[in-house]
Parts: structure tokens; sequence; C-alpha cells
């Protein structure tokens, strides 16, 4: 069987069983991404390890990066959806308070990862690397958990959304720092950024022209994309609108967008991500945002999110740690340091900023799960050989299991879609029996 028809029954594997297993999660009364992540992880080498069983496992290694490209248009549409539904008047009422949260976010697993770390002895490097992990944070999960909760256009929801795009930020600086000072840069010329490139062709890889080059290149990357969209988004899609060809519109939309995917990554050395989540926040700002909502979700829901879903799970080799309790030991500390540091470090600092207790528990919560995020963190690690392949190996299981956990944790802490209705209605109802007497 050829690769092309291999990854046709892979992919209607996945898709037929992701949203199989997010219906049956919904009907227990959780959120569909939890069932989804679940079958990843079952179909995964922790269980039955799909992709190495017939008739896959004479291409798995071909298949693995299909599904991973595949994957990763998945989460890049995902976060679009989720600017789209940004709401921008409350994310400038929560500015403040998601600049501080974020804050809070990077400083206390950045601290503790590192502190935890070293009481296993491991090197003053990879110690401050695996806190530069726990520093990561990905809502693609709680943005689509929201979406589900009827909660992303909340006060916490959008404080969740503001923050995770600047936590992207003071992570990778924090992540560009360690790489920089403990590698000569990345050896691979296929994976560098423009940054990088720059620093190396004019200033002979010096690590701190490198890091102002980052610092640089990411500020100029937020500024001018910012601008244009603002500026210039409204008129492209006007005549893109215009065109006489199917869905020009959309068709457009989705080139800007992963435009801006390439630009965050490449230029801004951000997760790209974070490009499509602005594309999406500017497109609010036109008149096209109805007709781009109705034709993205179909796109993006019908097979790249499913597999992106699944595709977390895959990543995730359990077998490999539980054999081993120094390892298991470890990433147990990593994880519980990985979980409340999120919590807590986002929770104080935005009941700080005048949150309520409770307010300031969710979006603490929101911002828990490592995801995608996480696991480019511990890629880069990994290939600059920062981290060896065990230490990655816990890594990737504390994104896995952040990821997993953190749909749970906010359908605990959120009240469910009925209970957000029911009072207002009960409310009206008795108003109008007290105007009747």
């Amino acid at each position: 069987m050829n690769h092309l028809l291999q990854l046709l029954l892979l992919l209607s594997i996945f898709i037929v069983a992701a949203k199989a297993a997010g219906a049956l999660s919904v009907r227990y009364g959780q959120p569909a991404v939890f069932g989804e992540i679940m079958i990843g992880l079952l179909l995964g080498p922790t269980a039955i390890n799909l992709l190495h069983q017939w008739p896959f496992a004479n291409s798995a290694e071909s298949l693995i990066h299909s599904i991973k490209d595949f994957s990763e248009m998945g989460v890049i549409l995902l976060m679009f959806v989720a600017g789209l539904e940004t709401d921008l008047n409350e994310m400038k009422r929560v500015g403040r308070v998601a600049f501080w949260t974020a804050f809070g976010g990077v400083l206390f697993p950045f601290l503790g990862g590192t502190i935890a770390s070293r009481a296993f002895n491991l090197s003053w490097t990879e110690s401050f690397f695996i806190g530069a992990v726990l520093t990561a944070t990905s809502v693609s999960i709680s943005a689509q958990t929201l979406i589900e909760l009827k909660q992303i256009k909340s006060k916490e929801g959008s404080t969740i959304l503001g923050a995770a795009v600047i936590d992207d930020v003071m992570g990778i600086i924090v992540l560009s720092i360690v790489v920089a000072f403990a590698t000569a840069g990345i050896s691979d010329s296929s994976s560098q950024t423009l940054p990088l490139i720059v620093s190396s062709t004019f200033f002979n890889q010096n690590k701190t022209a490198e890091i102002l080059a980052v610092f640089f290149f990411m500020i100029a990357f937020f500024w001018i994309s910012i601008w244009f969209g603002v500026k210039y988004f409204d008129r492209l899609l006007e005549k893109a609108s215009k065109l006489p060809a199917s869905q020009a519109l959309l068709a457009f939309t989705v080139a800007l967008l992963l435009f801006y995917a390439f630009l965050a990554q490449y230029v801004g050395q951000v997760a790209a991500i974070t490009g499509s989540y602005i594309a999406g926040v500017l497109c609010t700002r036109t008149r096209f945002k109805k007709e781009i909502d109705q034709g993205i979700h179909p796109l993006t829901y019908s097979i790249l999110v499913p597999v992106f879903f699944i595709s977390i799970g895959l990543e995730a080799d359990g077998r490999s740690i539980l054999g081993n309790r120094g390892l298991l030991l470890i990433m147990s500390v990593i994880l519980l340091v990985a979980i409340l540091g999120k919590i807590i470090g986002c929770g104080v600092f935005a009941r700080l900023s005048g949150f309520t207790s409770k307010e300031s528990l969710r979006v603490g919560v929101g911002m828990v799960s490592r995801g995608e995020v996480g696991l480019i963190v511990a890629g880069v690690g990994l290939t600059n050989r920062v981290i060896d392949q065990d230490i990655f190996s816990i890594m990737v299981i504390m994104v896995l299991v952040t990821t997993m956990i953190t749909p749970l944790l906010l359908r605990y802490v959120f009240p469910r879609a009925e209970e957000v209705y029911v009072p207002d209605v009960y409310e009206s109802i008795v108003s109008l029996q007290d105007k009747d007497e």
C-alpha cells in the first residue's frame, strides 16, 4: 500500500475516532476536546500504537510527519477562530489584568521548574530550560473549551486569551535567552528564523547580538502586523469579496492567516499560532467577520482540528517513563509545578489586579495547558541538545497531562451554559409576575 493510500486510511480513522470520542465525552458532561485527546492517547504508543501496526508500520515515520503537518495547520486555524471569537472591547477592558496575569504565569513556573530540576541534580542549563518550557501556554485547548462553554467572550475568557498572547512573548524571550546562552545557535539551517540568520550573518553568531536581534524582530513583527491589519485588512477583504471566483473571500482570508502565522515564527520568532490569532482578532474589525466566521468553521472542525487533538496523544510514550522510577519521580514533581505554577502565578496576579477569587481561579486554570507551544519549546531544546531524550519525554508527558486536565478543570470552575442563562430567565418571569400583580 503506497503512502497516499495509507494517509487516506489513517485520516479517516482519526476523524471518525475523534468525533465519536468527542460525542461520547459530551454525553457524559465533559467537553468534546477531552474525548478527542484521550482517544489520541489510546491510539498512540502508550496503548495501541496504531502507526506501528499493519498496514502503517512500513511507513510510520513519513506518516508521522504528514500527520504533524495536518495537526499544525489545525491548531493555526483553531487559533484564528479563537481570534474571531475575541471581544475586542472586553479585551481592552482586561488589558492590564492580562499583562500581569501573563507575568505571573511566566515567573512562577520558571522559578518553580528551575528550582525543582536543580533539586534532582540536573545541570543549570537543563534546569533553566525546563523552567522555560513550563512558562509556555497554549490556549488552543482552553479556547475550544471556552467556546463550548459559551465563555469565550466573558471577562475571564478574554483575559485568558489576552494573557496567553502576552505569555507567548514573555516565554519566547526567556526561551531565547536560555537557548542563546546554552548553544551557539541552531545547527540545522532549515530551522533557522530571520533573527538568527541576521545575527549569524552580520555578527558571526554572537550570542548577545542574537538576543538583541530576537527582541528587535519580535517587536517589529507585532507592531507592523497589527498596524497593517488595522489599516488594510478591510480594504483587502472588500476587493477579494468582489472577485469573480468561488469562495474568493474565504480563500484570501485563509491566505492572510497563514501568512501571518508564517511571519510570526519566521520573523517574530514567536509561535505561528500567535500570528493566526492576531489575524483573527484583526478580522473582527472588518465588515466581513460574519461571512468569514461561517466559512472558516467547516474547514477547521471537519478535519484539521480533530487531527490536531489526536496528534497530541500520539506524541506521548508513557511506557518509557512508567518503567523508570527515577524519571517517574522527576515527572511527578515537574507536573505538579507545571499545574500549580500557572494556577497560583496567574491567579495571584489576576487577584491583585482586581478580579474576584473565583474569577482569578478561572483565569489560572485556563492558562494551565501547554499544548503545542510546550511541544514546540521542548523540541527546540532537544534539537539544540540542551536537554536529552529522557527529559524531552518528561516534557511531552507534562504537556499531554496539562492539556488533558485543562478542559476538566475549566468545566469544574466555570458554570455550565444552562446555569448562565437560567437565572436571567427566572428573574424575567418573576419581574413579569410582579408587574401583573
